[in-house]
């Protein structure tokens, strides 16, 4: 029985071998950088007291977690003939449905007001449109994903064509 519960994608999997019709990675905005880099300043403010050099250190330091937490928690879509993998979840392509895709106000409201709390979310704050993706496994109460993507008419391209 397929699942779209968040999984790891492991070798041997249907998505492992196969070659990618679409990949994207959701990777932080310029402007996310440019807070990251603020707070980190910060640091500098933090341990000033003690010694500027202990303040600059600070600062690097703070700036290498934080950046490596924004690499290691970007998310990936990818699409195969056989699956479709958003994040950690992955579920074969036969269970996908139709495919709408949202920007501006109605990103906004598919986020918001019109949420199923049900649904597999994938969203980035610093990303405005959504694709909405509908899920037809029976045996899934999943009623959709949505998925935050750069590219929306790419994507939907992507899960449309057989």
């Amino acid at each position: 029985m397929p699942e779209s519960s968040p999984s790891p994608s492991v070798p041997g999997t249907p998505s492992a071998g196969a070659p990618a019709i679409y990949r994207e990675k959701l990777w932080p905005s310029a402007w996310i950088w440019i807070i990251a880099a603020g707070v980190s300043a910060a640091g500098i403010l933090v341990f000033a007291p003690i010694s500027m050099a202990a303040g600059y250190t600070a600062a690097v330091v703070l700036f290498a977690v934080i950046a490596a937490l924004l690499i290691l928690s970007t998310p990936a879509i990818t699409v195969t003939a056989d699956t479709l993998t958003v994040g950690r979840a992955t579920i074969e392509r036969r269970f996908v449905g139709t495919v709408e895709q949202f920007t501006s106000g109605e990103a906004t409201a598919e986020r918001g007001t019109r949420l199923n709390g049900l649904a597999y979310l994938c969203i980035r704050g610093w990303i405005d449109p959504v694709v909405k993706i509908e899920i037809t496994d029976p045996a899934d109460r999943t009623p959709y994903w949505l998925t935050s993507t750069r590219h929306p008419d790419r994507l939907a391209a992507a899960l449309t064509r057989s």
